[in-house]
């Protein structure tokens, strides 16, 4: 049964080495991430399963100990996802995942064995429930933290150039993390999710399938568009 969720933004501007020159800029959105995971950590999940987007379906589950990296970005600092030896996993995390390990070590998680798993972009709605769903079916205390952007379409600077459409259906994403509606969360329509570039759709399913009956109140903790990208915190508990 879901006992908890913490949802945050995947983007790799989180770690400050690199962000670089701009880290001092998402301060404010790293402090409620950190929030975020303290709610997780004061449920006492027996399981944590950190869920995020990925480039291709399938990736997963990465098992505790996993590793990552940001070497994509020029700078050396390897992530292990838990505590675990080197041979935990023979694949790389995705970046979504990398950064939720970046921001459990930040915390120094101990409080249950975690895991990961990547889920793709084109993972259809039903799928991405039906996964949400055995997740909280695994263990009688889950936690989640997941990790996925809004649409990056919300200025003309913004990766997706601007789109009308953008600011809405971030506001409409932010009511629901905020209410833990995990019906608008199912709703949400993935064809748009998909023109906006909002890579949380699919990592927000899975939350939405994990939560169904779980009777979870929702805080939203962040919900900004720095660089035109839509970045939502959030803490179900």
């Amino acid at each position: 049964m879901l006992v908890a969720a913490a949802v945050c933004p995947c983007t790799p501007l989180l770690v400050p080495e690199v962000a670089a020159g701009a880290a001092s800029e998402l301060d404010a959105l790293r402090a409620a991430c950190l929030d975020a995971v303290a709610v997780l950590a004061a449920a006492r999940p027996g399981r944590l399963v950190v869920v995020g987007a990925a480039e291709q379906p399938g990736r997963g589950p990465f098992p505790q100990g996993s590793t990552g990296s940001f070497r994509g970005f020029g700078v050396d600092r390897p992530v292990r996802l838990g505590t675990g030896d080197d041979t935990a996993g023979e694949r790389e995390l995705p970046l979504s995942l990398a950064v939720a390990a970046w921001l459990l070590e930040r915390t120094a998680w101990a409080t249950s064995p975690v895991e990961g798993l990547g889920v793709g972009e084109p993972l259809e709605p039903e799928r991405c429930l039906t996964a949400g769903r055995e997740l909280a079916e695994r263990d009688e205390r889950v936690a989640l933290l997941v990790m996925g952007d809004g649409s990056a379409c919300r200025s003309l600077k913004a990766p997706g150039y601007l789109d009308e459409r953008a600011e809405a259906f971030d506001a409409g994403t932010a009511r629901a993390l905020a209410a833990a509606d995990t019906g608008a969360l199912a709703g949400i329509d993935a064809q748009l999710a998909h023109e906006l570039k909002a890579a949380g759709r699919a990592p927000w399913q899975v939350l939405a399938g994990a939560g169904e009956g779980a009777g979870l109140r929702g805080a939203l903790l962040y919900d900004e568009a720095p660089y035109g990208v839509g970045y939502h915190v959030a803490a179900w508990s």
